[in-house]
């Protein structure tokens, strides 16, 4: 009796780690998201202060979601310019977390957190319009 009660509470418990697991905002949403660099004009070169780099834009990146860095676009001729990028709660990662109050527990908010699976880059798009170099623009 004392062998089967043991199968049952370890079945059980399997199924309540799997079904925490299935509300997870980082088994639905994962744990990078595409994060694009838009430019006007075109062709400027992008580099990241997390190691992410492109020779012409626009250029798309798959980034660790939780990640906050610097942005650096240069372009001959246009004043380069760094600008910042966050995250925030997404609204559906917030829905992943509220599954995982529902069904996924502590477990799962804690993966979630520990992940940045709830979070977006932001701004994403980057979109931007260069400023030509006046400096440039009088030595020619």
């Amino acid at each position: 009796m004392k062998i089967h009660t043991r199968l049952v509470l370890r079945t059980m418990a399997l199924a309540c780690a799997t079904l925490s697991l299935g509300a997870c905002a980082t088994i639905t949403r994962g744990t990078t998201q595409a994060w694009t660099v838009e430019t006007t004009p075109g062709g400027a070169a992008v580099r990241t202060t997390i190691g992410f780099a492109c020779d012409a834009t626009p250029c798309t990146f798959k980034m660790p979601r939780k990640s906050e860095f610097d942005v650096t676009i240069t372009k001959p001729g246009y004043k380069t310019l760094t600008t910042h990028v966050t995250n925030e709660i997404a609204g559906s990662g917030a829905a992943g977390m509220a599954g995982n109050v529902l069904v996924g527990g502590i477990i799962g908010i804690g993966v979630d957190a520990a992940s940045g699976a709830t979070k977006d880059l932001k701004p994403n798009p980057l979109q931007v319009v260069l400023e030509a170099d006046k400096k440039v623009a009088d030595a020619q």
